[in-house]
This record gives structure tokens, C-alpha cells and sequence, in this order.
């Protein structure tokens, strides 16, 4: 039994409430777009929705398995994830009553940044075979695979450069930049918090 539209569609369906759910991915765009503007929203966009596409792509190819069978690499990445988020934490605290700088942020920058906040977070590619398990049949062809997985970074791409739009305009830059050192204080609280949630759970 190969893909069928109603798949993709309850696939889709999930996939934008995990997007809309708060989390460092939401919480990381968010920050770059106001403080950055528009393009490094749209670049840190691509950079998530990359990661989390590469993360569907490995559920499809059985990663979880590796995961299982040398449960050192999952812990590995996880720690690496975990401390790219604290290492933002801190960076984003120390800096909060700094003014904005008049460069923006370069769009690679941006773009890495945002491959590496989801890359770091191996829990995406359990949430995904969870999902694949439940909504898609077994032995799929490789051409729905690689279907469902340009749709899963295609979806990530409109709804995070949707998101970078708007909060991009002038009344959320200016919003910010007036309360940028509370505003920034929180996000690092928050980044760190979650850092720190990956190390604890098991």
C-alpha cells in the first residue's frame, strides 16, 4: 500500500500543531527575527525546517534503531543540543542590555543557527517515528518517502518564514528594542531552561 492524501494530510496536520506548540524552536526564531530582522528570520527558518526534515528522513531510514542498539550517540547529541541552547542562554543574558548592533545578522549565520538548535534535539526524530508508526503504512517506496519528507520541510519553510514576517514589522522591532533587556532576559531564561530539561530527562 503506497501514500495515500489523507496520510499526508493528517501527517501535516500534526506536524503544524508541533509547530505552533512553544518550544526553543518558536522561542529562537522569534528572538532573531525582532532583533535581526526579517531575512535572518527567514534564514533561521530554513535552518530549522532543514533539521527537522533531516530528522523525518531518519526516522524513515531506522535511526532509532541505531539509538537503541549504542544508546551513547542519542545521549551525545542530546548533551551537544543541550549545550548549544545554554551556550545561547548565557550569551543572550550577557548581552541583554546591550543596544542592537547595525549589522544584521548574516543570513549563513542565521541559517547554522537555526540548523543547530533542531539538529541538537534528537527528540524530533522520536517524536517523528512516532507519527510515521501511527499515520503511514509499512514498506513505503523510496519516492513517498522522500515525498513526505520535502513536504515536512516545505511546511516548516511557510510556516516559520510566515512567522518571520510578521514579526518582523515595525511595531514588533520597535516593541522589542523598548523592552529589549526584560525581553531578552526571559528568552534566556527560557532557552536555558529547556537546555537544562534535556539533560535531565532520561
Amino acid at each position: 500500500m503506497g501514500l495515500t492524501l489523507p496520510d499526508l494530510l493528517a501527517f501535516n496536520a500534526v506536524l503544524l500543531a508541533a509547530l505552533a506548540s512553544p518550544g526553543a524552536a518558536m522561542l529562537y526564531i522569534t528572538r532573531m527575527t525582532v532583533a535581526s530582522g526579517r531575512m535572518a528570520g527567514l534564514a533561521t527558518g530554513v535552518g530549522l525546517g532543514t533539521a527537522a526534515a533531516l530528522w523525518t528522513l531518519a526516522a524513515f531510514l531506522g535511526l532509532e534503531a541505531v539509538f537503541t542498539l549504542f544508546p551513547w550517540t542519542y545521549t551525545a547529541l542530546k548533551l551537544g543540543g543541550a549545550a548549544y541552547l545554554i551556550w545561547i542562554a548565557i550569551q543572550t543574558w550577557r548581552n541583554a542590555r546591550q543596544p542592537l548592533g547595525d549589522a544584521p545578522t548574516p543570513k549563513g549565520r542565521a541559517f547554522a543557527s537555526g540548523l543547530l538548535v533542531n539538529a541538537g534535539n534528537p527528540k524530533s526524530m522520536l517524536f517523528a517515528a512516532a507519527v510515521i508508526v501511527v499515520i503511514f503504512p509499512q514498506g513505503l517506496a523510496a519516492r513517498d518517502i522522500a515525498l513526505i519528507v520535502l513536504n515536512h520541510w516545505m511546511l516548516e519553510l511557510v510556516f516559520y518564514g510566515l512567522l518571520a514576517t510578521l514579526l518582523s514589522s515595525g511595531p514588533a522591532r520597535a516593541g522589542y528594542v523598548s523592552l529589549k533587556p526584560l525581553l531578552d532576559r526571559i528568552a534566556a531564561t527560557l532557552l536555558g531552561a529547556l537546555g537544562l530539561r534535556l539533560i535531565l530527562e532520561k
